[in-house]
């Protein structure tokens, strides 16, 4: 009598704390079928806030919970990341443009005073921003820059967050042309958004064309380089931390799959 064999599981590196093959799964609506950023304000995961890349909107939502609220900041446009200070909503457009306005402007059907802050950032494609409350900066990330290109590198910028007008304070790099990492990069490395760990401080860097997670120290060397399974991952473009540490990663559905968020509790 013979038995039939049970396919294999794919082996896969975690973070510490981590199991990325079993995640909480929540399906977006599909007004969020092309969801492209995900932040919590202040760590709270009660409120998911989001943005998808075709509708100047920013969606409000619950875990969960398929009804949304949204208002409208902008026409439509590609947009590509969210994240919330105390007192300021923070959007990056692809271009490197960035709106930002009030929260509490949010509650109505349409924002009314948008600050729209443009060419502070070189020409190139932009996917990834996060406020940092440790420093009280903004931080993008650019996805496809020229120079990056040759060099395997990704360069970063730092913006002061005033609420009138964003400045450009400084850039940074992500160096990925050591061997290790040249092994697990396969290609150029286009980041489509980052987080900082509310625990462990470190960067967490998220590529959808790479299918990678990397892990980044306050220097922006990179320490560890997590493959993503695609079975798990369809395309994702968005991550936040709440401030228990646990990890929320979207990703854009396509004809045949939903939109969602995953969940990773934190267990240290």
């Amino acid at each position: 009598m013979t038995s039939a064999c049970k396919p294999q599981q794919e082996e896969r590196s975690n973070p510490a704390g981590y199991n990325l093959q079993q995640p909480e799964k929540f399906s977006l609506p599909e007004s969020l079928l092309e969801v492209s950023g995900i932040a919590f304000r202040k760590g709270n995961s009660d409120t998911i806030f989001a943005i998808q890349d075709e509708d100047g909107k920013l969606f409000k939502l619950a875990w969960n919970d398929k009804k949304q609220k949204n208002v409208s900041f902008a026409s439509s446009g590609d947009y590509e990341d969210v994240t919330i200070m105390d007192n300021r909503v923070f959007i990056l457009k692809s271009n490197g443009n960035i709106y930002s306005f009030l929260p509490a402007d949010a509650s109505g059907k349409k924002v009314t005073d948008v600050k729209e802050n443009k060419k502070l950032l070189p020409s190139g494609e932009y996917e990834g921003m996060y406020y940092d409350s440790l420093t009280n900066k903004l931080i993008v990330l650019c996805k496809e820059c020229k120079a990056d290109k040759k060099l395997k590198t990704i360069t970063g910028y730092i913006l002061n967050p005033g609420e009138e007008k964003l400045t450009l304070i400084s850039t940074f790099t992500i160096d990925y042309k050591s061997r290790a990492e040249k092994k697990a990069i396969k290609g150029n490395l286009k980041p489509s958004a980052l987080a900082r760990h509310p625990l462990t401080k470190q960067w967490y860097i998220l590529s959808s064309v790479n299918k990678l997670l990397l892990i980044v120290n306050d220097e922006w060397a990179i320490q560890e380089t997590h493959p993503l399974s695609s079975k798990i991952f369809n395309q994702p473009e968005g991550i936040a931390f709440d401030k228990i540490g646990n990890l929320y990663i979207s990703n854009e559905g396509d004809e045949i799959t939903e939109g969602n968020i995953l969940k990773f509790v934190y267990k240290p």
